[in-house]
């Protein structure tokens, strides 16, 4: 079994391996161009895959690549289309045991380190998510929105990658097709498996950001609340003294202590009388 490990799809080395192994143009040209749709596809005495490796870059994003399979009788191509550092350190692990493994073997193993590679995106968001429930219930800030919508874009993307991936090995396992032969069929399934609780992983993350954003905006609508709450008291609190020193404003001469020379100390004593005597019920109202 020869393993040809292309890691740049223009280099012309593709061009010689699709002529010596008559690979299809379409499929070559697929593997010169990113973002394809994962897929399975029989070619003439091989199959095509198209597979969708992630991982989490240095800026904290999602980084989705393509790889891309053409496995025969007695050779597999692989076609890595961008850089997943787990995959690769697996791939060249890989490389040292091509001898004793039969081409279907090689290419579950590479497709199950594929998968594989999901778990630490998937605990990432996760870390992030638990990052972001803490600051909507502490300290709610509206930059704290865009990181859910950031992370909410990211599990779309994900999600999509994760169900074209479950498809193409639910038809892994339906293919008839002797280059894969039946003792691989149950770990194909444990690939399934994978995939699926992948998928489901990704929906819980999403209702969790769903659960987020509604923290998010009840504890703005608290905050208002209490901020509407404290002003209303502080207005309730100064009315008395507003209507009072308006009274006074009136140089009315029929006030009884209009002549004292302590008017201004009664006064101001009756304002605070009345501010404390209003703070008292609203206290009792529990208002504050």
């Amino acid at each position: 079994m020869i393993w040809h490990d292309v890691r740049d799809p223009n280099d012309p080395e593709l061009d010689a391996l699709a002529e010596r192994y008559h690979l299809h143009p379409l499929h070559v040209e697929d593997c010169r161009h990113r973002n394809q749709r994962a897929k399975v596809e029989a070619g003439d005495g091989y199959v095509f895959v198209v597979s969708k490796p992630a991982h989490i870059n240095a800026a904290g994003g999602t980084d989705i690549t393509d790889l891309d399979f053409f496995l025969g009788s007695d050779f597999l191509i692989t076609v890595q289309e961008g850089i997943c550092p787990d995959l690769r350190k697996t791939m060249d692990q890989l490389h040292s045991a091509t001898e004793q493994s039969r081409a279907d073997q090689l290419f579950y193993r590479i497709l199950d380190a594929t998968v594989d590679a999901y778990a630490p995106v998937l605990d990432w968001f996760n870390e992030r998510i638990d990052e972001i429930e803490d600051k909507v219930l502490e300290k709610p800030e509206p930059a704290t929105v865009q990181r859910i919508f950031g992370l909410k874009r990211g599990l779309i993307e994900l999600r999509r990658v994760l169900s074209n991936m479950r498809d193409v090995s639910n038809q892994l396992q339906r293919l008839e097709s002797d280059l894969i032969q039946r003792e691989l069929w149950p770990f194909l399934r444990d690939v399934y498996d994978h995939l699926a609780r992948d998928v489901e992983e990704v929906e819980m993350h999403r209702d969790l950001l769903s659960g987020a954003m509604d923290i998010y905006l009840s504890s703005v609508a608290n905050r208002t609340n209490q901020v509407m709450k404290v002003l209303t008291v502080l207005g309730t609190i100064a009315l008395p003294s507003i209507v009072i020193s308006g009274f006074f404003g009136m140089n009315t001469k029929g006030l009884l202590w209009a002549d004292s020379p302590h008017a201004t100390a009664i006064a101001a004593g009756l304002m605070i009388a009345t501010t404390a005597g209003l703070l008292a019920l609203l206290k009792k109202f529990d208002w504050f």
